[in-house]
């Protein structure tokens, strides 16, 4: 594929965008290169709805294919939660900072065995044209009680691979993208867009 707009703000996911795609697209926009592009509210409530709202909505603006994603962590003790809300678990401003205490506080005291949570991507791949496709991806762990690491974004720090024993934040980048759900989902996305 020659372009594809990545319709995120965050840096972090932009440059894994970036690393992974490598090799399958020639071109990947921001909507930096966009700057009259129309937010969308993320108000749906599943991450699939979210990321085809995003992707459809900047694939009419920009007459471009468009590559969006909803993702977050779903703690199985929170029922879930935050889920859908992982960006703006401690408000509509919050910093991940904010974000990973408020995680913290609502599982003080919370034993080990009981941490257990995943997180979840939805990739959503869509055409000016309003053709969509989704592409699901999932990595089970387990929640610590303090961060670990200096790398990755958002909950990285505090989520921590079992298989490997580092959390998101200690793991290389290229252990984090083959194996996180935006990887796992990614791959998929790769091998559609391989066979085009």
């Amino acid at each position: 594929m020659k372009e594809l707009l990545v319709a995120s703000g965050n840096k972090g996911k932009l440059k894994e965008f970036a690393e992974l795609l490598r090799g399958v697209v020639d071109t990947i926009l921001s909507p930096a290169d966009f700057p009259q592009l129309p937010d969308v509210i993320e108000d749906g409530d599943t991450f699939e709805a979210n990321a085809i709202k995003k992707a459809l909505s900047a694939a009419r603006f920009t007459g471009k294919p468009v590559l969006a994603d909803d993702s977050g962590l779903c703690v199985d003790y929170l029922g879930g939660r935050p889920g859908v809300f992982s960006a703006r678990f401690a408000g509509e401003h919050a910093s991940d900072a904010d974000n990973n205490a408020l995680l913290l506080k609502e599982l003080s005291g919370v034993p080990r065995e009981q941490r257990t949570g995943a997180f979840h991507c939805v990739i959503a791949l869509c055409l000016p044209d309003g053709t969509c496709q989704t592409f699901d991806g999932m990595l089970a762990g387990e929640i610590l009680e303090a961060p670990r690491g200096q790398e990755g974004f958002g909950y990285d720090p505090l989520f921590l691979v079992p298989e490997y024993g580092q959390t998101f934040s200690e793991l290389p980048m290229e252990v984090k993208n083959a194996i996180s759900h935006r990887g796992r989902a990614m791959q998929m996305l790769k091998e559609t867009l391989s066979s085009r």
